[in-house]
């Protein structure tokens, strides 16, 4: 069939690619074993069930850093997503890896984020005894809830991929952070950063928060005065660094995605500026407290009645605890405070003035 044979074409194209990439043929599989589709790679298939899931719809919904912002161009979370993915694939396609592979973790990574960014996820982390991270909460997605509790069915490297993405803070770019992790995977983790420094900076300045001026001396230098002139910089060095690493000749086992020393050290530095500048201030900030108010509402009301948990999370979670998690991280922005809202009037009321 001409059908079969188009994928065996793609699949004869990834023999091209660095020996260091990961293939589709040699995927580690699924759980539950597929036919193989005779249009796309495994890979592909991936990158196209996450692209049509509800969670990831969700994402046009959910704060990347500001909450509620005035404006249209303020970055989502799947705003947020699709430049990861450019820059990652940008990244993969020059190191000769995997291109579909990194499309797919890279569309995939956060789809487990709570409403209100990283204080969402802070706030439900310390009100759960299970605690909570997004990154086991997208992998969590993708393997339990999506589809009624069928779940996606993904290949065990975009999982992996999507379960080891997110980062400590300070050297993220230790090389003791990635051990055994594929090198599609490793770009995802960096170019994840790329992406959120320079569009929440762009952001802090839209917002108010940040002036040009503020920005250090050592990271205008070394990364330029315009966003277009950060990311090609930081992608650039990326790619030179990496490009020499990935020798097929080389002989020191499965290499590490970083960049020079001198510019990990800068990234390093606006990393810190931003944590300092920009997101701590947020946290502390009217929106950041009036959001973690709202998670509190939310999770002590559903913890205390379980009949305000819609059936089908109640059906699907191992426990009540799981049921409430699942809930609340699925929720976007405006589902939280409208929920909030009708259970204490006047709580969402900073978040509905702005709007």
């Amino acid at each position: 069939m001409i059908a079969d044979s188009v994928r065996a074409r793609l699949e004869g194209d990834e023999e091209r690619l660095s020996h260091y990439a990961s293939r589709s043929k040699n995927s580690r599989g699924r759980k539950v074993e597929e036919q193989p589709s005779p249009l796309r790679t495994e890979f592909q298939r991936d990158r196209d069930r996450i692209l049509h899931c509800k969670a990831f719809r969700r994402m046009k919904h959910k704060t990347q850093v500001f909450i509620a912002p005035v404006g249209d161009h303020f970055v989502t979370r799947l705003t947020h997503t699709l430049e990861v993915s450019q820059i990652a694939r940008t990244i993969s396609r020059a190191l000769n890896l995997n291109e579909d592979l990194t499309e797919a973790i890279g569309l995939g990574h956060d789809m487990g984020h709570t409403p209100f960014g990283h204080i969402g996820e802070d706030e439900l982390g310390k009100l759960s005894p299970l605690g909570f991270r997004h990154n086991v909460q997208s992998v969590r997605l993708v393997e339990k809830l999506e589809k009624n509790g069928l779940g996606l069915n993904l290949t065990e490297e975009v999982r992996e991929g999507m379960l080891h993405h997110s980062k400590p803070k300070g050297d993220f770019m230790s090389s003791d952070l990635v051990k055994g992790l594929g090198l599609e995977a490793q770009i995802i983790r960096i170019s994840d950063a790329i992406a959120y420094l320079n569009h929440d900076l762009g952001d802090a300045f839209r917002a108010g928060v940040l002036k040009e001026e503020d920005l250090p001396i050592d990271v205008k230098e070394a990364m330029g005065d315009r966003h277009s002139q950060r990311i090609n910089n930081m992608v650039m060095d990326i790619v030179s660094t990496s490009s020499k690493l990935l020798d097929e000749n080389s002989s020191i086992g499965l290499p590490t995605i970083s960049m020079s020393d001198a510019m990990r050290d800068v990234t390093n530095r606006l990393r810190e500026f931003m944590f300092e500048r920009v997101y701590l201030p947020v946290d502390s900030g009217t929106e950041g407290r009036a959001a973690r108010s709202i998670i509190n509402l939310l999770y002590e009301s559903l913890d205390a009645n379980h009949d305000l948990i819609p059936r089908e999370f109640l059906e699907l979670g191992e426990s009540k605890e799981h049921s409430i998690v699942d809930y609340i991280s699925g929720m976007t922005d405006g589902y939280a405070i409208r929920s909030a809202e009708s259970l204490s009037p006047g709580i969402g009321q900073v978040f509905l003035k702005l709007n």
